[in-house]
């Protein structure tokens, strides 16, 4: 058994690693201002509005099918029950300590979904990556309205600018649902082919472009470990612990494997990642504190890129 999850551990980590070396030198080069702010931050917005939306588009249309994945409404419930169960897991960990430490929820229940989730799944599965990058797109359908809105509320403390819900209205969601509309209606046999390839052409490079702009952003992050190593314990503890083993423990009990394996190592991936960067920009954006969000943000990447591979060789070994 130790020689199989070395064996499943390694394979993971080796495909996983060169995501975060990428990372490595985007963060390095922040620090070293040959990536200004002013550049992160057009590769940020050019990926959201057109890459994005482009490779969702494109992956949605040709791979739904309601007939090979009847339960594909399901995805989205399941993003929004494990930010919610995350969240609850994590309020029970800081119980007595609510809410002057509800700002570290987020970093305990809500996972990078989509900016890590996707580049771990082109890694690790090269020839199934279209049915991966359907999963995500469904999860985050549901995942990111709680991500954009209670996420929010607790990263940030800001009573005074409420949520708006036109804020969740972004170009991935608009691409996602008209996606799904076009999937479901027959109407993407009508998308012109030269259409479809330059649609194509510009997702294609929505994955590295992603994954550039989240080392950026970690790389440019305050970060004071000392102070804030309890209160990173508590969040990586749930984040990278104990809701991957929830995940983990459902998956294999229901069998669900059996049904569906790439489905059920996405749900062990979702689980076990890293938390989502977005709150640092909800921190920076509408108040908080900036420095020991960062600082668990840091400490729980550096912590992920030895407890995901390890989830996933747990899941090989459990899954059969």
């Amino acid at each position: 058994m130790t020689t199989a999850f070395i064996a499943a551990f390694t394979g993971a980590a080796s495909a996983i690693s060169s995501i975060f070396l990428v990372m490595l030198i985007a963060g390095l080069m922040v620090r070293r201002n040959v990536l200004t702010n002013n550049q992160v931050n057009g590769l940020s917005a050019a990926t959201v509005n057109l890459f994005l939306p482009c490779l969702i588009f494109t992956k949605v249309t040709e791979t739904l099918d309601p007939a090979s994945l009847p339960g594909w409404w399901a995805l989205p419930l399941a993003g929004i029950a494990m930010a919610l169960a995350g969240t609850g897991i994590g309020a029970v960990f800081f119980l007595g300590r609510l809410p002057e430490q509800r700002d570290l929820l987020p970093l305990a229940g809500m996972q990078n979904a989509g900016y890590l989730v996707l580049p771990v799944g082109l890694a690790m599965f090269p020839d199934q990556f279209d049915n991966f990058a359907l999963y995500v797109f469904l999860f985050i359908l549901g995942y990111n309205p709680i991500l954009w809105s209670l996420g929010k509320v607790l990263a940030s403390g800001d009573n005074q600018e409420k949520t708006r819900w036109r804020d969740l209205v972004t170009p991935p969601l608009v691409a996602n649902l008209l996606a799904i509309a076009f999937a479901l209606s027959g109407a993407r046999d009508l998308i012109p082919k030269p259409a479809h390839t330059a649609l194509e052409l510009l997702g294609s490079a929505a994955v590295p472009v992603a994954t550039l702009v989240l080392g950026a952003v970690l790389g440019g992050i305050g970060v004071r470990v000392r102070p804030y190593l309890g209160d990173a314990a508590r969040a990586l503890a749930v984040k990278l612990l104990v809701l991957p083993a929830v995940t983990v423990t459902i998956l294999h009990v229901t069998g669900f494997h059996i049904v569906n394996p790439l489905l059920a190592e996405f749900f062990v991936i979702e689980a076990a990642a890293a938390p989502a960067v977005a709150t640092v920009l909800q921190v920076k954006t509408y108040g908080g504190d900036e420095l020991k969000v960062g600082s668990v943000m840091f400490l729980s990447y550096l912590a992920c890129m030895f407890t995901l591979p390890a989830w996933v060789a747990v899941w090989r070994l459990i899954a059969g």
